[in-house]
């Protein structure tokens, strides 16, 4: 029986209309892997119709396995969480100062986040790159 619904499903929906599911209870906050999604050949409402779009991406709530993966569930995948201690650049013409901090937020690449120098307790903002290091913007 249930072959039969899908097989109906299947049919009713346009050619090559593919949706990107969940194969396996993914987590808020976890990142997506290729293991976590699988395509299925129809079209469903909202959800992505390519996996790569998801995969490397963050889950922003709980997903069940065999639902549909929407753009609104994701987010980039967090470099820096919380309380974690980083690398943190100031560069000012030829000079570069590189030292230790604390984030105050959480971030991904790109997000400009609240971090204090762990040596002058001095709070400062700085822009995550992409390895995780923070670079902090003049005048900050």
């Amino acid at each position: 029986m249930k072959r039969i619904v899908c097989a109906l499903l299947a049919l009713a929906s346009p050619a090559g209309a593919d949706s990107v599911v969940a194969t396996r209870v993914i987590q808020p906050k976890s990142v997506i892997t290729a293991q976590d999604v699988t395509l299925v050949a129809m079209q469903i409402p909202d959800a992505l119709n390519d996996a790569a779009a998801a995969i490397g991406q963050e889950a922003r709530v709980s997903i069940a396995p065999g639902r549909a993966i929407k753009a609104a569930d994701l987010v980039r995948a967090t470099l820096v969480e919380r309380n974690a201690i980083v690398a943190m650049s100031f560069v000012v013409g030829g000079l570069e100062i590189v030292t230790e901090g604390r984030a105050l937020t959480r971030g991904s690449e790109g997000d400009v986040i609240d971090i204090m120098n762990l040596s002058s307790r001095t709070r400062l903002r700085g822009r995550i790159l992409a390895d995780g290091s923070v670079t902090v913007e003049a005048g900050s």
